[in-house]
């Protein structure tokens, strides 16, 4: 597929600050149930209880269910095709509008185009660029995060995702013409894993992750196009995106700075550096965005608060301490605000 050129592709992501439904990251968590994890497992480091997962409009970042898939592969780290596997699991309807516009769509073509316009609200960690030539259109995949296992993990997810996406929307029948993968054929335990998660055999030491499309069937009708649907989820869609974005600028940049300290805050001057902003345009980015650096600590501190009180014996002395209060009073009074019940009453509750 040839790249859309519209504004909503261009600079799409951060996908690891961004916001996101906790949908994928509760898939994650049944995945791995089913290898013998527990919840608390994967949660480990989030900041996230397995309710926050189950709450209709909780939000996770990015960069916590990354942690949640790192967990997941630390403690099963001989697991070929995992990545395939949990990628079976998103049909259309997990992605919300963004699933209902491809499957309104007229042709796979429109199917990808849309798809790629608005990635940023699918659960990728991946940039998706379609390639058209000869017989073919594939859509190559590029992890974007560093750990090598994690990569090969989010990497296969999304070829497994656009595969079920694509039964989804053209029928049970329809199947991908072929599968690139870009490290060498496995052991044969290993490669029958992979090969029964794909329903084929896929082609090793390619140059690229990739799914291919045959171009004989990218323009047929699919089964439930609508066009009048097609429009209004596609509108949605772009509404969906724009928020997204808001969600991901100068906001979601703080967060990330917050929640990358490991002892006490960054104050709001340091923030401000480290975004190489002056005090005063980050107060007026953050305002335009509907928050201020106050109300973006309170929020990663009552994160961290809660994972804290919850994943490990600290005292509520050393908790205050760890997020930078200078007395446990002060954190109490604090948490209490955020909660309604004290830190001690809150980890007997759970």
């Amino acid at each position: 597929m040839v790249s859309t050129g519209d504004a909503e592709a261009k600079g799409r992501r951060n996908a690891l600050i961004g916001m996101r439904a906790p949908t994928s990251a509760l898939l994650v968590t049944r995945l791995a149930a089913e290898h013998g994890l527990t919840e608390a497992d994967c949660l480990r480091g989030t900041g996230l209880r397995g309710s926050d997962l189950r709450t209709p409009g909780t939000l996770v970042t990015g960069s916590q269910e990354i942690a949640i898939i790192t967990n997941v592969l630390r403690a099963l780290p001989d697991s070929p095709g995992l990545g395939l596997a949990a990628g079976l699991r998103y049909h259309a309807t997990v992605h919300g509008m963004w699933g209902y516009a491809l499957i309104a769509s007229q042709s796979i073509r429109d199917a990808i185009e849309v798809g790629l316009r608005f990635l940023d609200l699918s659960y990728s960690f991946c940039d998706i660029t379609a390639v058209e030539n000869g017989t073919e259109i594939a859509l190559v995949i590029e992890p974007a995060v560093a750990d090598p296992r994690v990569a090969r993990f989010v990497a296969e997810r999304d070829i497994n995702v656009i595969a079920t996406l694509l039964r989804d929307i053209a029928g049970p029948a329809q199947r991908l013409s072929a599968v690139r993968l870009p490290y060498p054929e496995p052991p044969p335990e290993a490669a029958r894993r992979i090969d029964a998660a794909l329903s084929f055999t896929p082609e090793y030491e390619c140059a690229h992750y990739a799914t291919v499309f045959d171009k004989r069937v990218v323009d047929d009708p699919l089964p439930q196009a609508d066009p009048y649907t097609a429009d209004l989820a596609t509108q949605q869609c772009r509404e969906l995106a724009a928020q997204r974005r808001a969600l991901t600028g100068t906001a979601g940049r703080v967060r990330d700075l917050l929640f990358g300290r490991t002892r006490g805050p960054l104050s709001e001057a340091e923030v401000a550096a480290a975004l190489h902003l002056s005090g005063r345009t980050l107060r007026r980015q953050l305002a335009a965005e509907g928050h201020s650096y106050r109300s973006l600590l309170d929020e990663v501190r009552r994160t961290l608060a809660c994972e804290l009180l919850t994943g490990t014996d600290l005292s509520t002395a050393a908790v205050a301490d760890r997020l930078g209060y200078t007395e446990a009073a002060s954190f109490t009074r604090a948490f209490q605000r955020w909660t309604g019940t004290t830190p001690l009453r809150w980890r007997r509750t759970q």
